[in-house]
Formats: structure tokens, sequence, C-alpha cells
């Protein structure tokens, strides 16, 4: 227990609500016993505006593809504005693709907590909205059991100070999102959003989470 508790605190950098702090970070996470099955595996997660997370994921060794869109909501075929609104129920999120002899569920769910505030209802900094809530989108039981036990573990040592305020849902059908919203940050660095917001995310990453990037 003490281990994986470790493994939480270690989270504490990258949140929003918690001092940067130099903490030697775990090169992995033990999991319950699980049956990996041979080729590529998919994780989908809601953790505010699309641009930020897709940037962050596409850096990890192990994921092979990481595509911006909508999940969640009623609407069938949604467009960017019509998220925009918040009344299509849609949360802006990305659908990764990764080798599980690489790179694990576990990890990707680390990084996913590590890299968005998780206690901000339906909201990321000064992206307001539904459409910014934080939610995992399970695929398989084991997904949903190993996500129910990190928010409870990290509840129970209360890593970020705060309620967590993460949802999970079954994954339902995932719409892509337009093309200019596909691998937005590495098109458009010099961005004001991008330069200001995702790049401090990059950075973080490539600080504290050197052995799991692409070489």
């Amino acid at each position: 227990m003490k281990k994986i508790i470790g493994i939480f605190l270690a989270l504490l950098p990258f949140s929003f609500c918690a001092k940067e702090k130099n903490i030697a970070l775990p090169k992995s996470i033990e999991t319950k016993n699980m049956e990996i099955q041979n080729g590529m595996e998919v994780a989908t997660f809601a953790g505010g505006c699309f641009w930020c997370t897709e940037a962050v994921f596409l850096e990890l060794d192990g994921v092979s593809k990481v595509v911006s869109g909508y999940i969640g909501g009623n609407t069938v075929n949604p467009t960017y504005q019509e998220i925009s609104t918040g009344d299509t129920g849609h949360a802006e999120a990305i659908e990764i693709t990764f080798d599980p002899n690489k790179i694990s569920f576990g990890e990707l769910l680390e990084i996913f907590f590590a890299t968005h505030d998780p206690t901000t209802l339906n909201r990321q900094g000064n992206d307001i909205g539904t459409q910014y809530r934080s939610e995992i989108f399970y695929h398989n039981p084991f997904q949903k059991q190993l996500s129910e036990d990190y928010i409870a573990l990290m509840t129970t040592e209360n890593t970020f100070g705060k309620p967590i305020v993460t949802k999970i849902s079954s994954a339902t059908k995932f719409y892509v999102a337009e093309d200019y919203h596909q691998n937005y940050y590495n098109q458009n660095k010099t961005q004001g959003y991008c330069s200001y917001v995702i790049t401090p995310k990059i950075d973080k990453l490539k600080k504290f989470y050197q052995d799991k990037l692409k070489k």
C-alpha cells in the first residue's frame, strides 16, 4: 500500500492545486493481474480542451495514435460549434491507441491525472462548460476497475487536497473532431493558447516522465 500511495503522491508536481516538487517518480505502476491481449488497445479520456490532452499523450512511447473528438452526448455527428454551447452533452476527449506491451493503461491513467485538474467540475482553467469535464470512458471491465481504484485511493489519501470530480463511464460513440483540431498543438505552437497553456504541460511531462517519452 505504501508503494502505491507513493505513486499517487508523485502526481503532485502536475496538479494545478499543488506546488511543483522535485520528486523521484516511479518507473511503472503495479496493477491488478490482467490478461494483456495481442495487438493495440484503446483508452478514451476527457480532461478539458482536447488540444492539451492530445499534445501530452502524443509524446508517449507506445502510443501510436491520438485522435481528438467528442463523446458522451446525445447529438449525432456533433460539430465543434454545437458542442461548444454545452447543450449536446458531449465532452472534448481523446481516443488513444496504444501498445500495452510498451505502456500500460495504468501508466496512461497516471499521466491523465497528472496533467489536468480532476477537482474542478466542468472546468479546466479558463475553459468552462460541461464539454471540459473530467471523465474516463472505459472500454472493458479492467479499465473500469482500475480507474475506480485510482480515484478511491486518491480520495482516501486526499492527494489533491480537494474532492475528485472525475466521472467514470462506459465508452459510447466517439465522434472524430474536425481536421483542424487534430495534432493542433504541434501545428500551432506559437499560437497564444498553445504557448501559455499547453507548452508548460509538455515541459513538465518531459521533466518528470522522461523515461516514458518517444525517443
